[in-house]
């Protein structure tokens, strides 16, 4: 069984920002997939159902985003989930440009405080995760008026094909083929 937890605020105030993009993807892969991601669990919302042959459950912490870790450490927990083989995270990344994407089986927050909160709560570092392209801030923006920023309609046709890639990407995780994600998609360039 594999936890995805996509990353975002909770409240339609922040519907189709940048900072939400692990919630847009979550909801590709719960239409995709017919899985109804609106169980009440802990802190979060989670719908349970089948990618191929595995067992998944789709997750949307409802802390907001910088205290991510408390719903995925309680779903991981009550789930009896291995951080470090069972868990995939979907998120927003600045350092990516809208329509890019990047598979990694670890590493540091690298400054984003929903995965730092995850990494904290779970105790490692060791979980696989999905970036996804949010662009990064213009010079002299405020960071946090940039991630809870909408798109615009040239970005949001790129975000949109980068949701795809990072459900594309997760699926690809949940059947042990990781190196088959990374070589598809981290080299893979804008259009």
């Amino acid at each position: 069984m594999y936890l995805i937890a996509g990353l975002g605020n909770p409240t339609k105030k922040y519907e189709k920002t940048r900072h939400n993009l692990g919630f847009d993807t979550i909801d590709y892969l719960a239409k995709k997939y017919d899985i109804k991601v609106k169980e009440k669990k802990g802190n979060a919302l989670i719908g349970q159902g089948m990618i191929g042959t595995e067992k998944v459950i789709l997750c949307k912490p409802q802390t907001f985003m910088n205290e991510s870790g408390i719903a995925v450490r309680a779903i991981s927990e009550f789930y009896k989930l291995d951080p470090t083989k069972d868990i995939i995270v979907l998120f927003d990344d600045i350092s990516l440009e809208p329509g890019r994407i990047r598979v990694r089986l670890k590493g540091s927050a690298g400054g984003h405080n929903g995965i730092k909160s995850i990494i904290a709560h779970l105790g490692t570092d060791g979980f696989k995760r999905v970036k996804i392209g949010a662009g990064g801030k213009k010079e002299g923006q405020d960071l946090a008026d940039h991630v809870l920023s909408t798109f615009s309609k040239a970005e949001r046709m790129l975000v949109d094909s980068a949701i795809e890639d990072a459900a594309s990407a997760a699926v690809l995780l949940t059947e042990d083929r990781a190196e088959d994600a990374m070589s598809m998609y981290n080299g893979k360039k804008e259009e």
